[in-house]
C-alpha cells in the first residue's frame, strides 16, 4: 500500500471513458491470461497453535522487520484491492467474473491470516498502531478517488506483489532459517498472488476498453510512478520505525536495511527488470508464465505437511 497522495484526475472528466477517434476497443477476450489458468482457493490456516517469535526470520531484526512492515498493510489493502475490482466487474466476460470472484476469496483469505500474524507481531512486542493509522487515513482518501483511479492504483499494487511473490518462490535465500510454519504461511500467499496476477490487469483492460491504447498506457504508466515512489518511501520508514522499537537506529542500520534490499537477498534489486517490464507497450502479467513456481511451491509444501503430520 502507499501513503495518501493526489492524483492528477478528475471524476467526471479525463477519466470517464470516450470511444477514441479511429481507435478500435481493446478485444475483452484477446488476453496473454493461460486458458487452462486455475486459481485455487487453498483455506489455509496458520499459526494457530505456536506464534511466531519475536525475530522469527533467521533471529534476523532487519529482514523481520521489512516482512512484518508488510504484512502491517495487507489487511487494508487488500480489502481496497477487493472493492477496487468488485467496482468494474459488471459485463466482464465469464472468465475474468469466476476469476475475479476466486481473487477475491484469496484476497479473503491472505487478510484473515495476515491478522492473525499482525496480532503475533503485536503480542512479541511490536507496536504497529502508528502504520495502520497511516493507512486509515489513506483509506478515507481513497473513498474519495475515482474508481478507475483506485483499480489503477491496485493493478500496480498488483503488479509489485507478484514481482516480490515470483521473488521468495524462486529464491530460498528471502526465507532461509526463517521458522517453518510462518514461512509456509508467507510462501502460501506468494503462491496465490502469482495465480491471481492478472485479474487486476484484466479487469483495468475490460474497464478502459473504449479508451485509446495511447491514454491506457499513460495511465497505469504514470500511476505506477507514483506507486513505486509511495511504496518504497512507506515500507523503508515502516521497516525503520519497527526496527527503532528493537532498538536499533542509525546510518549502520539503514545500511544494512539498503543492503538487504539491494544487495543480498535483495528483492528490491531483483525485481527491477519485472518492474521495467510495466512500462513496456504490450505488457500484460502473463506475458512471463511462471506457473512452475506454483507447482513446485505446491509440490513442497504438500510434502511438507504429511512429513509433519
Amino acid at each position: 500500500m502507499n501513503a495518501p497522495t493526489k492524483f492528477p484526475l478528475e471524476p467526471n472528466s479525463a477519466l470517464e471513458p470516450t470511444a477514441p477517434s479511429g481507435k478500435a476497443p481493446v478485444a475483452d477476450l484477446v488476453t496473454p491470461t493461460p486458458d487452462d489458468l486455475v486459481i485455487t482457493i487453498r483455506d489455509q490456516r496458520f499459526g494457530r497453535t505456536r506464534q511466531p517469535s519475536r525475530w522469527w526470520l533467521n533471529n534476523d531484526p532487519i529482514a523481520t522487520a521489512w516482512h512484518n512492515a508488510l504484512s502491517a498493510t495487507f489487511p487494508r489493502g487488500e480489502a481496497m484491492f477487493i472493492e477496487a475490482v468488485k467496482a468494474h466487474r459488471d459485463g466482464v466476460p465469464p472468465k475474468l467474473e469466476e476469476e475475479i470472484r476466486a481473487f477475491v476469496k484469496q484476497e479473503i483469505n491472505h487478510t484473515r491470516e495476515h491478522v492473525v500474524f499482525n496480532k503475533a507481531a503485536v503480542d512479541a512486542g511490536y507496536d504497529l498502531s502508528k502504520i495502520d493509522a497511516r493507512l486509515e487515513e489513506l483509506m478515507a482518501m481513497i473513498k474519495q478517488r475515482p474508481a478507475i483511479v483506485n483499480l489503477t492504483a491496485t493493478m500496480a499494487l498488483e503488479h509489485y506483489t507478484a514481482m516480490m511473490a515470483h521473488e521468495f518462490l524462486a529464491n530460498p535465500q528471502h526465507f532461509a532459517g526463517g521458522e517453518p510454519e510462518t514461512v509456509a504461511m508467507w510462501r502460501w500467499h506468494a503462491i496465490e498472488e502469482i495465480e491471481h496476477k492478472g485479474v487486476a490487469f484484466d479487469t483495468f483492460r475490460h474497464a478502459t476498453r473504449d479508451w485509446s491504447r495511447w491514454r491506457r498506457w499513460k495511465l497505469k504508466s504514470l500511476m505506477m510512478l507514483v506507486i513505486t515512489v509511495n511504496f518504497i518511501r512507506n515500507r523503508w520508514n515502516d521497516t525503520l520505525e519497527l526496527l527503532a522499537q528493537d532498538g536499533l537506529t542509525g546510518p549502520k542500520v539503514k545500511l544494512k536495511l539498503a543492503w538487504y534490499l539491494l544487495g543480498t537477498p535483495g528483492v528490491l534489486r531483483r525485481i527491477i527488470p519485472a518492474w521495467f517490464a510495466y512500462f513496456m507497450p504490450g505488457f500484460h502479467p502473463w506475458n512471463h508464465d511462471d506457473r512452475a513456481l506454483i507447482g513446485k511451491a505446491d509440490s513442497e509444501f504438500q510434502d511438507a505437511r504429511l512429513q509433519s503430520a
